[in-house]
């Protein structure tokens, strides 16, 4: 399906939804619901993203929103599961620990970690300066709720084009309460987590300690973390609020390696084996320790009605070793940085609106030695080498709130970026230099909402996005100073509304994002990764979410909710010759092109509730030439549970299960790897239990 039928089908769709939402409002009976329902209608969904501050209904742009109960779905183990609801958006765990996130089709250049997709963490830049994200080291229980930006947020969010995710902790009701988790699962899964949250008039804080280990499904899966982290916000005075944000984590996984498939189908638990000279991953021990301290501060100022201000600071301290199959890797990373971001609103009869402007700066240094790996213990030193980024965005944004209910977002950023590259050892090479040219990048989208329910929208956004520390200086240990940044111009339209008196709510997107210098992952002979351009790649797709919430029996069910997220991708590359082959045509790799995933949510008014998911995705290419593909996949997994309140507590208990269907498949695979070893073994069923405590003083 190319960009014209996309466009068609969509403006038909929003046609005909309009039409048939105009006949059956006019006849439609509002009808209470129970407090105990989370159901919200859309227009009353706030999204911050683009500094919004807004409903959804009112908002130019697709972005995916994840509140606690959407999180609270699954085991409360791993956000993959509630992310990979979101159409658009896919997050991978290939064991326990590691971590894989993307958005629309920004997989292609990870290999591992996550690149291209920049994070905040309570409006504090979580993404370092070199643009490599740890989401790893958050606990499940430190996220309150997310959202995720898709396609280039340049104009407020600097450079970039995957996508922004915005993240956000858990926020105290008023008074104190102290909340006692556990579970334990399939695995030899096992967590314990202790909350303890105050809201009042002068503060609202968090304070969380968490603790989570597994075995893992394969050999040399095994994973420990204990997280400690606090979020706090003073309110001063009526016109100031200061917030502190902390946390110290220290996380242990083990990485086993990607298999071939004839290994895949006779053992699917083994770790990667050895081959000829090469040690196996068991023997190798390979595994990564990251002990990270981070702390930033902000504080939001109202001048008067119309003038406000928030700046934070930031800075953050990480201890990184990574025995792998090749070598073994020590890294000290030291940032920090800082975000200001100033609001003007300003109101007439006709306009009305608010003017945003600011700037972010970050740092970052990292000292990097190689050593040989003798069987998961420090050899001979290979390369020494530090590396200093940094990078400084200013951006500016307007909003105008037109007649006839067009909303009206202009905006734009000017970005630079800059690598000090030196290699003290094996010899001493010199500083080399890479700097990137600034550059502008603008963005313009407008909404019309049609009525109370309907709003159609469109915007233009210019994508680039520079090279990330481990792109620059790859596993193979050479500097990459050719590699040049990827951009393109990303094009969507939508629709968002409801029908029904809020029965029927649907989020309708397509886009189209034409790539250029598309940065992608290849692997040497030994193993080794590194990086090039690709020339050029087309991204076309749809994103769609549909929900239905019936009010039928209100007796029983205080909230009935059935949902459906389906996204299309038509990604290509362009322009790509490798080597002496040309593939252009071929699909991008390690992107599905169809998923669906569609939900059940019941809660009775009883206590007990059900979350029912069946997940199916496509089969994908798994190297350049679409010579391999990972199998497709069908999952369905379900938790249910008891929630009720005593007196002054409140009791949940849940138990799950997942992969009912006991699928055997690959999630996150190993992109264009050497030997054929792509397929990273997913678990088979598995159960889970727990429960939650809280006490409200």
């Amino acid at each position: 399906m190319r960009l014209k039928t996309i466009l068609f089908t969509l403006f038909l769709s929003i046609g005909f939804i309009y039409a048939k939402g105009q006949d059956v409002i006019k006849g439609s009976v509002s009808q209470e619901r129970s407090q105990l329902s989370d159901t919200v209608a859309l227009s009353q969904v706030t999204v911050v993203g683009y500094q919004n501050n807004r409903s959804l209904l009112e908002t130019p742009a697709t972005i995916g929103v994840l509140k606690n109960t959407d999180l609270q779905r699954f085991s409360n183990t791993s956000f993959v599961s509630a992310v990979n609801t979101l159409p658009g958006v896919r997050m991978e765990e290939r064991s326990p620990g590691s971590y894989r996130f993307s958005v629309r089709g920004s997989l292609v250049r990870s290999p591992f970690g996550i690149r291209n997709v920049k994070f905040y963490w309570n409006d504090i830049p979580f993404t370092d300066a070199g643009g490599n994200t740890y989401l790893n080291l958050m606990d499940f229980n430190a996220i309150g709720a997310m959202e995720i930006i898709k396609g280039p947020g340049g104009s407020l969010y600097g450079a970039g084009t995957g996508g922004t995710a915005l993240l956000q902790s858990p926020v105290a009701a008023q008074g104190t309460t102290i909340q006692l988790g556990s579970i334990a699962g399939s695995y030899g899964l096992f967590g314990v987590h202790t909350m303890v949250q105050s809201g009042s008039e002068k503060m609202n804080a968090t304070a969380l300690y968490a603790h989570q280990e597994s075995d893992g499904y394969r050999k040399q899966t095994a994973m420990r973390r204990d997280m400690v982290s606090l979020s706090t916000r003073f309110f001063s005075s009526e016109n100031r609020t200061i917030s502190v944000n902390t946390f110290y984590s220290d996380l242990y996984y083990q990485t086993p390696g990607g298999l071939t498939k004839a290994q895949m189908d006779a053992d699917p638990r083994q770790a990667r084996p050895a081959a000829g000279v090469n040690k196996g991953a068991e023997e190798q021990k390979a595994a990564v320790f990251n002990k990270t301290f981070n702390l930033g501060v902000s504080q939001e100022y109202d001048f008067n009605a119309n003038w406000t201000n928030k700046t934070s600071v930031y800075g953050t301290i990480t201890q990184f070793e990574n025995p792998t199959l090749r070598n073994y890797d020590k890294r000290t990373e030291q940032g920090f940085g800082g975000r200001t971001v100033t609001q003007y609103r300003f109101g007439g009869e006709a306009i009305k609106g608010k003017i945003v402007f600011g700037g972010e700066f970050q740092y970052g240094y990292t000292g990097l030695q190689t050593y040989g790996n003798r069987n998961g213990k420090v050899d001979t030193l290979q390369y020494n080498d530090e590396i200093r980024v940094n990078q400084y965005t200013i951006f500016a944004q307007t909003e105008l709130d037109l007649p006839h209910h067009f909303f009206l977002t202009i905006g734009g950023s000017y970005n630079k970026q800059n690598y000090n590259l030196l290699r003290f050892y094996p010899e001493n090479s010199g500083p080399q230099n890479r700097h990137f040219n600034p550059i502008f990048l603008p963005r313009v989208a407008l909404l019309k909402q049609l009525n109370s329910n309907l709003s159609v929208f469109g915007s233009i956004s210019y994508g680039y996005s520079t090279p990330t520390t481990d792109e620059i200086r790859p596993s193979t240990a050479a500097f990459n100073t050719s590699l040049n940044p990827e951009k393109g111009i990303n094009y969507e339209i939508g629709t968002r509304g409801s029908i029904l008196g809020d029965i029927l709510t649907f989020d309708i997107t397509a886009f189209s994002f034409g790539l250029h210098e598309t940065i992608v992952s290849r692997r040497t002979e030994a193993g080794a990764d590194f990086y090039t351009n690709s020339g050029k790649t087309s991204q076309q797709g749809i994103e769609s979410r549909i929900v239905f919430q019936p009010h039928i029996l209100q007796n029983a069910f205080a909230s009935t909710r059935v949902w459906t997220s389906y996204t299309y991708n038509d990604f290509r590359f362009k322009e790509y010759v490798q080597s002496s082959t040309d593939l252009s045509g071929k699909q991008l790799t390690g992107i599905a092109p169809n998923i669906v995933v569609t939900g059940l949510d019941l809660v009775s008014t009883m206590g007990l509730y059900l979350n029912a998911t069946f997940n199916y995705t496509d089969k994908l290419p798994v190297d350049d030439a679409n010579t391999f593909f990972a199998a497709g996949y069908k999952l369905l997994g379900g938790r249910l549970g008891f929630m009720k309140d005593i007196k002054h507590f409140n009791l949940n208990v849940f138990g799950g299960v997942d992969n009912l269907l006991d699928e055997k498949y690959s999630l996150g695979n190993d992109l264009n790897a050497v030997g054929n070893r792509f397929y990273n073994p997913a678990p088979g069923r598995n159960f889970y239990g727990g429960l939650t405590l809280k006490y409200k003083i």
